[in-house]
């Protein structure tokens, strides 16, 4: 028994969060990652005041300026839906993640080796891992002298001369959070990890989303474009070699495809070109049913009735002719006899 397409191919959603439209969600979005690529500016102005930064997040750093520079060229094309400006914004995104991904998972494994370390025989020692150092030193962490879970104090009468009594502290070692050195799982395993693990994957659970919004929404842009420029213009796949598949908007001998933009947009639709030009099922009432969205986000979901009609044909020159001026005060109309003349 074989399962229908859709159940495995990517998610395309027609809305944002089922209140806005892929235009209005994708430029949040884009907002919400101009807000993240600004701490890199600040990150470099810390080398100002004399901190010190590993090699990791020195990259880091400079590669969130790059980032800025390139998500602030693209964004302003998202509401002129230009095909290769949303296209490259949508896989320049999915590369992002990739590398925050990549970012996320370095720091990680360094802070839960960090925290093992602290929670182990070794501690005191030099921070393991890449930054490990930078890390240790700005994360609050002390080195105590002696590690225990917690310390008794027992009172016993004073054996020297004149009255008074002496205290006595009994500390217990925390023998079940500790380890002979620091280790990946050790780290992990403490309390306070948990927590960290969950947050991390909830907003990667929302990134994901994120990439589905905007993929979805330059392939609307996209495949708005092919409908508008097809050469037969006909139907959406109209001006394919293959009847499942879309025209490429990047071909050599089409508009968008000339130039460095058209070698860079063919190579990017070559990427997924199953998921941007594949004509499937469902993809006609899909678009539609995002067009429709946007409009009614637009308040132009009912127009008046006649309206448009009326506009095209005073645009074509094929309307009724237009009203005659009202009369002045002592002017008459004269009506001419159809007869004179003949």
């Amino acid at each position: 028994m074989g399962f229908p397409t859709r159940w495995y191919r990517i998610p395309r959603p027609q809305t944002f969060l089922y209140l806005m439209s892929l235009r209005t969600g994708t430029e949040l979005i884009t907002l919400s990652l101009l807000l993240n690529k600004v701490s890199g500016v600040y990150g470099l102005l810390a080398l100002l005041t004399g901190l010190h930064l590993s090699s990791l997040q020195l990259s880091m750093y400079i590669y969130s300026i790059l980032a800025l520079v390139i998500t602030v060229l693209l964004a302003s094309h998202i509401r002129t839906q230009s095909p290769f400006h949303c296209v490259a914004l949508a896989c320049f995104y999915i590369l992002d993640s990739i590398i925050n991904a990549a970012y996320t998972a370095a720091f990680g494994i360094t802070w839960f080796l960090v925290i093992s370390q602290h929670h182990s025989d070794a501690s005191g020692s030099k921070a393991p891992g890449l930054g490990g150092s930078t890390i240790d030193e700005t994360s609050g962490f002390t080195t105590p002298q002696y590690n225990v879970s917690h310390v008794d104090v027992a009172v016993a009468p004073d054996q020297g001369v004149g009255p008074g009594d002496e205290a006595v502290t009994v500390g217990h070692p925390g023998f079940s959070t500790t380890a002979a050195g620091p280790s990946l799982g050790h780290g992990v395993l403490q309390p306070e990890s948990m927590s960290s693990i969950i947050t991390i994957c909830v907003l990667w659970a929302v990134r994901i989303y994120f990439v589905l919004v905007i993929m979805s929404y330059a392939r609307l842009v996209l495949r708005q474009h092919v409908a508008a420029t097809s050469r037969a213009n006909t139907a959406l796949h109209t001006g394919s070699k293959s009847a499942t598949m879309l025209e490429n908007p990047f071909s050599p001998h089409c508009h968008e495809g000339r130039g460095w933009k058209g070698k860079l947009g063919r190579f990017m639709v070559s990427l997924g070109k199953a998921y941007w030009l594949r004509n499937e099922e469902g993809d006609e009432a899909w678009m539609n049913n995002a067009q429709s969205y946007r409009k009614r986000e637009e308040g132009m979901a009912s127009p008046v009735p006649g309206v448009v009609e009326r506009e095209r044909r005073r645009r074509s020159g094929t309307g009724p002719p237009p009203p005659m001026p009202p009369l002045q005060a002592g002017q008459y109309l004269r009506v001419q006899d159809a007869t004179d003349g003949r």
